[in-house]
């Protein structure tokens, strides 16, 4: 098992675990099991490469490519970048891999290096483990003119821009939107893409200098959106993360739209079309129980699926499915990306707007949210989550209490001493009643050193 990729690639803080070492030795183990080892013999391997404006991602590109082209790879260096843009050009160049250098929604100080394989697919774990053991073998070093060579992949973005704009279902003409680009890898492509579509935009957070990447502004930090939308008095404002694979979303007067309704606005627009793949939509445990409410009025299947859109994306391809995502902006639309792209969805979210001439706040009436309550319980032993006894008989008294009007998630942390407790119920009171009393059942029944109650004599 891999030790070294967490569930979006390898990330950490920028010459700390993530040095020009470590990303040069990945790029040389990438070459041989995302390149070589999957070309035709003489055909010499093409890889994509971009980044976010994070300050650290210049030398760790530099590293990357020179670990790539020393390894017989020849490279495309698509400068800065969405995720989802780099994504898109891996299969649009119909190139043999891609690596994106960021760390998405982290701050400035971290970095993360993520590889797509042919046609822009993220990989499965066991690539991923492949590519680590690799790390471990002597690297592939051709010489003379076997050297893979770099060169500036110079229409990147138009290319990105003229897919974007090719996927609307209609012009965005009479809108007025405000787009916070996070200082990220949006900041050129998002407001150029909008314009070219018609819109009048109003763009904050575009103003990367290297260090200012997420810092108080895009999805993470909307506070600069709201206030921006209500003072031009736009239709609708897009927040994007430092990377651009998530969207979320502020109507007219300021109320945040988030992933879940997002979700169910486009879910119901494909529907409507002909378009939802089986009427059925891809969303976690973690989505709101409205959500599930509404598109089941509107006759549209949920498919639920772990936290994490890797694992919404498995379920997407297994089941030939063409909408997913998560309620924290991860929005997957298949018919036109292979991951979750943030400018893609907003275009798609203005596109209904414009289409419907509805506002966006009547358009995410579709859903009711529920009142959420989460609370993290921290130093608890997460691996007995399932298994203690007391725990399981606290968790049906709250089921048999809320009914149908609300549920409980136990959720134990993947790295930490940590178990996450959700409540959804019909009332905010209600739900914060239930989640605490849960939260303490937790706290005592899986106190680190606790022996479990059924194992006392």
């Amino acid at each position: 098992m891999s030790t070294l990729f967490g569930t979006d690639g390898v990330r950490g803080l920028a010459n700390g675990l993530l040095t020009a070492e470590l990303a040069m030795q990945l790029a040389q183990a990438a070459a041989v099991v995302l390149g070589h080892e999957r070309t035709t013999e003489g055909a010499r391997p093409r890889a994509v490469v971009a980044r976010d404006p994070r300050a650290s991602g210049e030398f760790i590109a530099a590293a990357v490519e020179a670990g790539l082209s020393s390894s017989g790879i020849d490279v495309y260096d698509a400068g800065v970048l969405p995720t989802p843009a780099a994504a898109y050009l891996v299969a649009d160049l119909k190139a043999d891999f891609g690596v994106m250098i960021s760390a998405s929604h982290n701050p400035a100080p971290d970095n993360g290096i993520k590889f797509f394989a042919r046609g822009g697919q993220k990989l499965p774990d066991e690539v991923e483990n492949a590519i680590e053991e690799q790390m471990g073998k002597e690297p592939f070093r051709p010489v003379g003119g076997e050297v893979g060579r770099i060169q500036r992949f110079s229409d990147a973005e138009d290319r990105y821009i003229v897919h974007l704009l090719g996927t609307l279902p209609h012009n965005l003409h009479g809108l007025k939107v405000v787009l916070d680009c996070a200082h990220g890898a949006a900041s050129g492509c998002s407001p150029q893409v909008f314009k070219d579509a018609g819109a009048d935009v109003v763009v904050i957070g575009a103003e990367p200098d290297g260090l200012n990447i997420n810092e108080g502004v895009g999805s993470t930090h909307l506070g600069p959106l709201k206030a921006a939308v209500v003072a031009h008095g736009a239709d609708l404002g897009i927040a994007h993360d430092g990377d651009a694979d998530r969207c979320l979303a502020v109507d007219h007067e300021g109320n945040e739209v988030d992933g879940d309704q997002i979700m169910a606005i486009l879910a119901i627009a494909l529907k409507n079309a002909g378009k939802l793949t089986d009427n059925v939509l891809v969303a976690t445990v973690m989505s709101n129980l409205g959500l599930k409410i509404a598109l089941r009025n509107a006759g549209i299947e949920i498919r639920e699926t772990g936290v994490g859109d890797r694992y919404v994306l498995e379920e997407m391809r297994d089941g030939g499915f063409n909408l997913g995502g998560e309620q924290s902006g991860h929005v997957i639309l298949a018919d036109h990306a292979t991951t979750g792209d943030g400018v893609l969805t907003g275009l798609q979210l203005a596109a209904q707007v414009a289409l419907t001439g509805k506002p966006l706040k009547e358009l995410a009436t579709v859903m009711t949210k529920l009142p959420q309550v989460l609370i993290n319980v921290k130093d608890v032993d997460r691996t007995r989550v399932k298994g203690d006894q007391a725990l399981a008989a606290a968790v049906r008294i709250a089921e048999a209490e809320l009914g149908d009007t609300g549920r409980v998630l136990l959720r134990p942390s993947g790295t930490e001493p940590v178990v996450r407790v959700m409540v959804e119920a019909g009332s905010q009171e209600t739900a914060q009643v239930i989640a605490e009393r849960l939260a303490q059942v937790v706290k005592t029944e899986l106190a680190l050193g606790r022996i479990p109650s059924e194992m006392v004599p």
